[in-house]
């Protein structure tokens, strides 16, 4: 089982209880388990590290496994970066049936008796990679005059989304068989492996869902660093659960980082610009002592906070 039903139990009572939780910093790799939301996955691991405050980076639907990277405490306030990171997905398609949510989940919507073999498909490959225009699903979470696409699908009235451009960087065919092909792709934020299904299968001249859905990736996030549900209950009752996150930086690989004073930290802290020599411009990591300050701008040697950490 995901979790015993005791620590559900559990984790009830604790929510029923509203307490303020513990003010734990940094990011937890989740291997979210098939049938859970990623909201469903976050409760679950806040409640056992007991955290005031979390978040994710990167919705999987309740279909997909894999990588969801959570964020703990002042770690919130970087989620946007992690969300921007590059994405690494295994994928199934399933020819000859469309549904109406693009996966296994849904309905039923078109029939095909056509199966394309490997040679057909590494075809068509070059068409889905780079810079592509892709119809998002029906069934997303994008808002329609202030309202879910899924919720209006669900409600029979699925919105008629347009194209918006998605960035494929990579996408291989790992092995086809008569009924179904498996393939990995590299690609950026927004991309929705559905709606990519579905259209390889239109190409083809057939129809198609997913059938298997797992993350690999998402930016600095692996698979390899992941903890399962089970295991961090396990864990959770011989060793403290902060030894399994992440540092806070840790999806601010990218940035350059600018070391400050204490004393121009606790400036820099109040909200106060500073003065540094460094000749480098925009977006930096600002520390002290190895520890993360703010996400600030820096031009013209002048350094102000973005966003400040409270640590």
């Amino acid at each position: 089982m995901i979790a015993t039903k005791a620590a559900c139990q559990l984790a009830a009572r604790f929510m029923a209880r509203k307490r303020k939780g513990r003010p734990i910093h940094g990011w937890l790799v989740l291997d979210k388990p098939l049938g859970l939301s990623s909201n469903q996955a976050l409760g679950r691991a806040r409640f056992l590290l007991q955290a005031a405050k979390a978040g994710h980076a990167g919705t999987l639907d309740p279909l997909a496994t894999g990588v969801l990277p959570l964020a703990f405490g002042e770690a919130t306030k970087v989620v946007s970066f992690a969300m921007d990171g590059t994405k690494t997905y295994q994928f199934t398609i399933a020819w000859g049936e469309a549904r109406n949510t693009d996966d296994c989940e849904g309905d039923v919507t078109a029939t095909s008796d056509v199966r394309p073999d490997a040679q057909a498909i590494r075809d068509i490959l070059p068409l889905f990679t780079g810079t592509i225009l892709q119809k998002p699903p029906a069934f997303s979470a994008i808002k329609v005059d202030g309202k879910r696409a899924y919720a209006l699908a669900r409600a029979g009235n699925a919105p008629d989304l347009p194209p918006r451009e998605v960035q494929i960087d990579r996408l291989d065919l790992i092995s086809a068989e008569k009924d179904h092909a498996r393939f990995e792709t590299d690609c950026g934020k927004g991309t929705y492996i559905r709606s990519l299904a579905r259209d390889m299968a239109i190409e083809l001249g057939t129809c198609g869902h997913i059938s298997v859905l797992r993350r690999t990736r998402v930016g600095p996030f692996d698979e390899s660093a992941a903890f399962s549900l089970e295991k961090l209950e396990e864990l959770s009752h011989s060793a403290p659960l902060e030894k399994t996150l992440l540092p806070l930086e840790t999806p601010l690989d990218d940035i350059p980082e600018v070391a400050v004073m204490e004393s121009e930290a606790i400036r820099l802290r109040l909200g106060q610009a500073i003065r540094v020599p460094q000749q480098m411009q925009g977006e930096v990591l600002i520390t002290t002592s190895g520890t993360p300050v703010a996400i600030g701008m820096l031009e013209e040697g002048v350094l102000r906070p973005k966003r400040v950490f409270n640590l």
